[in-house]
């Protein structure tokens, strides 16, 4: 009898709460992750509960945190290529990734005025990267230097104010990155499975030697490919040092000592090429290896490089990913 009538008077306690208290804050916030985009309201916008908004007019996903409303896409590359409405462009070089939360109430009347915040999320498709190779004795050192680009995701808060219209607008447009997850790595051999630790040691009788190295992205969606577009080495950590030794120009080899084992296909791209010291500079030669690399969308474009049919390719022009090789004599 007791437990009947405290469950009673919660429900009457629920029934007399009536609708949240009206938040009018137009603010919407953003966070662009490698992966996944999460976006944030404040609560009770205009009035609106959190299960009378949804996810691209679609998906009633939103959850209370914190003071708001969060809905979340958690893939980029969903199943059915497109998580609760969520659309995509390509506009050299950049990613765009839109969606909205709107009101939608199946009611006979509305009482709150009507609301859609829109969010979108940018992407460049381009890195330059840096990391070292090989030096004399072929040490092997690698440390990324980008001198060009933040290794962060930049995660950008707006507050956006509306038009007073019949239905409030509020926008919002935030950068994301996916330089953070992209690597430059050396592998002990061809099936590329374990990374080499620094530091990486090969003396000079072994010159001419199989040297393995990819360039890798973690945590990335699946849709997303790995591209080499360009490889290169110099004796300078300046990637576009006049001294220079080509290994791959527009995705393929430039001469049969060298390999490309995946370009394209995948989250990475390998390749192979034989070690090697730079003429006339003494005892002490260090070598940077440079990639230009680009991160494909495959659900826009055929990604994978195939090089005897260079000219069907769309060509792309990308950042460098740079490894320094470091060659020492005994």
């Amino acid at each position: 009898m007791v437990t009947l009538t405290i469950y009673l008077l919660v429900i009457l306690a629920q029934a007399l709460a009536g609708p949240c208290n009206p938040n009018k804050a137009d603010v919407i916030l953003v966070y662009c992750y490698p992966k996944t985009i999460i976006t944030k309201i404040p609560e009770c916008p205009y009035g609106w509960e959190v299960n009378q908004l949804a996810l691209g007019g679609i998906c009633y996903n939103g959850i209370h945190d914190s003071g708001y409303y969060q809905f979340t896409i958690p893939d980029l590359s969903p199943k059915n290529k497109s998580y609760c409405g969520t659309q995509s462009e390509f506009k050299n070089p950049v990613y765009h990734f839109y969606n909205s939360i709107v009101s939608n109430d199946s009611s006979v009347i509305v009482k709150s005025q009507p609301v859609n915040y829109s969010f979108a999320c940018t992407y460049n498709a381009n890195y330059l990267v840096n990391q070292a190779a090989f030096d004399q004795r072929y040490v092997l050192f690698w440390e990324c230097t980008s001198p060009r680009f933040q290794h962060h995701i930049s995660l950008i808060q707006k507050l956006c104010y509306v038009r007073r219209v019949a239905t409030v607008h509020v926008k919002n447009g935030s950068s994301g990155s996916f330089e953070s997850q992209l690597s430059l790595n050396f592998y002990s051999n061809a099936k590329f499975s374990s990374i080499k630790e620094a530091p990486f040691i090969i003396e000079t009788s072994e010159i001419g030697s199989d040297i393995f190295a990819g360039v890798e992205a973690k945590g990335l969606s699946d849709r997303f490919k790995v591209v080499l577009n360009n490889c290169w080495a110099t004796p300078s950590s300046e990637y576009f040092y006049q001294i220079h030794w080509p290994l791959i120009t527009k995705g393929c080899a430039t001469d049969n000592s060298i390999l490309v084992h995946e370009n394209g296909k995948t989250s990475r791209a390998t390749f192979q090429f034989n070690a090697f010291r730079f003429r006339n500079i003494p005892k002490l030669s260090k070598v940077w290896l440079h990639c230009e690399t680009h991160v494909c969308d495959s659900e826009k474009f055929s990604c994978p490089v195939t090089c005897d049919k260079r000219k069907q390719r769309m060509e792309q022009t990308g950042g460098v990913l740079v490894a320094e090789i470091a060659v020492r004599s005994k």
